[in-house]
């Protein structure tokens, strides 16, 4: 058999593969995807427009993909890619620490309004302690640490907050109480950078603290209780704020303790976020502090000392509360490695074992930029195999289990738009029950209304229409609607309509 046919076979074998998947795809689901700004210098070369327009792009190709959750870093080093009154603006986005943008924009409220109108979240990623990512780094004359020197500490060269310090947390705090005020988030999220990855013969320099502190604790237990502190604190801030419907998300190193360390580890042998980084995760999903956690799983199957499937089964089993557990894949790693069927990459197999394991409610991608560039094929290949269907993204119940109302005046008619579903949301004096976006399913004359069944539902939109595919009239179908609250509760009924098609 020739190269040609062989390939064509493998081809056949990998979309099969997909398509079969895509039948068994889940009602609710997250499909998330990291859009990192510090090490990126895309931002620093375009103008404000070509910046404009590249995130239009980026967001229309992961909407295609089948995205729903967009996690946008706004803060990667104590700075902003927002106006801020209490740090200067990011060298990420200008070039130049604490230099506006000419002309001046708000990239946070762009793709906060971009990300919704194509029903997608945004979830505003920040990193809490770190400051500067090299020793020769220059910070702006308006930056905090000129004001309060004492808040900081070097190490490895580099500038953090030091993390034992209350004032410290506070001026995080804030940081956060300003972005969930002014802004429409979903959700704030962190990433792994609690105290910063371990530098061989190096001590994290925490003797003034520890001592003013440390209360006769341990050093590592005290660090854990610096974190926890934070952490906590984050979590009480949402719940009282304003917007109580915003989350707390955290996506730390995959590796929690390796048995070795801990008789309930991982079958591992790797850095650890609870002694490395001093992120006790778990306790923070049992107490609650926590609505959804992201372990970074970026290796792959073959890995020995961190294997994919031995920790994906891990976290799967670990008793994390109410929390919602999603899993972080490498796009590069796994697109890139071949899986057990030749050609094929690891991708395909990890989201259908994400699916498989009960507890895993979703993964997402690092990172989005890739989905639009290199690996736009993959993009191509989860638009209509994996990510075929549309899903409603989890729902927080363990923060709010109340479900809004039905939509009202449910009607179809012929537009010059062409034949559209119309209806309008229920108005509610309670925030939180606010109907930002709507499920469309359809059934075939005489079959059951199922509003569970993944494959009836059509499309998840914030538009109050929809454009229905009429062809001659002849077809006769059940469409319902239903309303989706800031918590992704789903109306138990929805408003029926009967259309021909």
């Amino acid at each position: 058999m020739s190269n040609k046919y062989i390939g064509a076979t493998i081809a056949l074998v990998v979309v099969c593969c997909f398509h079969i998947c895509a039948q068994e795809h889940p009602k609710r689901e997250f499909r998330g995807a990291w859009l990192p700004t510090a090490w990126q210098s895309r931002y620093v070369e375009r103008t404000v427009e070509e910046n404009k327009a590249q995130l239009i792009e980026l967001l229309d190709v992961l909407q295609a993909t089948g995205i729903n959750a967009v996690i946008f870093q706004v803060r990667p080093q104590a700075d902003a890619f927002y106006p801020s009154t209490l740090e200067p603006w990011s060298r990420h986005l200008t070039g130049k620490a604490g230099k506006a943008p000419s002309p001046e924009w708000d990239p946070l409220q762009f793709i906060i309004e971009q990300c919704h109108d194509r029903n997608m979240e945004l979830h505003a990623w920040i990193n809490p302690y770190r400051v500067t990512l090299s020793a020769d780094e220059k910070l702006p004359k308006n930056h905090l640490y000129y004001r309060e020197p004492q808040l900081f500490v070097r190490y490895n060269g580099k500038l953090y907050f030091d993390p034992g310090l209350p004032e410290a947390r506070a001026h995080i705090l804030a940081v956060v109480d300003d972005i969930v005020t002014r802004y429409d988030v979903d959700a704030i999220h962190l990433d792994d950078y609690f105290y910063p990855y371990p530098v061989r013969g190096e001590k994290f320099p925490d003797d003034e603290s520890y001592a003013r502190y440390g209360k006769g604790k341990k050093r590592d237990e005290w660090r854990r209780q610096n974190v926890n502190l934070l952490i906590e604190s984050l979590h009480r801030l949402l719940l009282r704020s304003a917007k109580p419907w915003v989350r707390l998300g955290i996506s730390p190193f995959g590796i929690y303790r390796n048995k070795t360390s801990w008789s309930e580890g991982s079958n591992t042998n790797g850095l650890q976020c609870y002694d490395d980084m001093y992120a006790d995760v778990l306790l923070w999903a049992t107490n609650g502090w926590i609505d959804y956690i992201v372990p970074q799983l970026y290796w792959t199957f073959q890995n020995e000392n961190a294997n994919y499937d031995t920790l994906v089964r891990w976290w799967n089993a670990c008793d994390l509360g109410r929390c919602h557990l999603y899993i972080g894949q490498s796009l590069s790693r796994s697109c890139d490695t071949p899986d057990i069927v030749p050609y094929k990459s690891q991708m395909g197999r990890k989201i259908e074992l994400s699916r498989y394991l009960d507890n895993v409610k979703g993964d997402c991608l690092w990172f989005g930029y890739q989905l639009a560039e290199e690996h736009r094929d993959y993009a191509a290949l989860l638009s209509r195999s994996y990510y075929a269907s549309p899903a409603l993204l989890p729902a927080y119940t363990h923060r709010d289990s109340t479900q809004p109302k039905e939509v009202a005046s449910l009607k179809a008619r012929h537009t010059p738009y062409g034949y559209m579903l119309e209806w309008k949301p229920r108005k509610t004096r309670d925030e939180k029950q606010k109907q930002i976006a709507f499920a469309i399913y359809r059934f075939a004359e005489g079959e059951p209304i199922d509003l569970d069944s993944a494959n009836a539902l059509q499309a998840v939109t914030r538009n109050t229409a929809y454009l229905l595919p009429y062809k001659n009239g002849s077809q006769k179908y059940v469409y319902v609607v239903t309303a989706i609250d800031r918590y992704n509760n789903e109306s138990p009924k929805g408003k029926k309509i009967k259309v021909l098609l």
